[in-house]
């Protein structure tokens, strides 16, 4: 068992399905570890972002992520960061598998409901960011 970081971004906050995207991680198979709801400011947003700051979509993103309050949570599971990237499907959510969590919540590309770390060491650099050691079980 391992563990890996998922955000639900402002647009399933705002538009009232976290609730069901965690119930969908949890029937997955993920066990929730640490859990909380915050509006990140522009440096915590572009501290978290960091290594997007070149791209074109940087300042989109942090825009978006500073938007409104997101829930950034700590999963585990067996392989918890692959598994993760399978639920919750492509970036697009048109190019998003049937059943993903992209393809029933997502709005668009950028508005896409959830982040998910994408390697071990990520998972445990963006666990990190939001959560400290006694806020996590497990």
């Amino acid at each position: 068992m391992n563990q890996t970081l998922a955000i639900i971004k402002p647009d399933a906050t705002a538009g009232g399905k976290a609730g069901l995207i965690l119930a969908q991680l949890e029937s997955a198979g993920f066990t929730l570890r640490a859990a909380r709801m915050l509006t990140m400011t522009r440096a915590q947003a572009g501290s978290f972002y960091a290594v997007h700051r070149e791209r074109p979509f940087y300042d989109s993103l942090v825009a978006f992520m500073t938007s409104g309050p997101c829930i950034p949570m700590v999963l585990e599971g067996s392989a918890a960061v692959p598994r993760l990237r399978e639920v919750i499907g492509a970036t697009d959510p048109a190019e998003a598998a049937e059943g993903t969590v992209r393809r029933l919540h997502a709005e668009s590309k950028e508005r896409n409901a959830i982040h998910g770390s994408d390697s071990d060491e990520n998972a445990r650099r963006e666990i990190a960011f939001f959560f400290s050691g006694a806020e996590r079980l497990g």
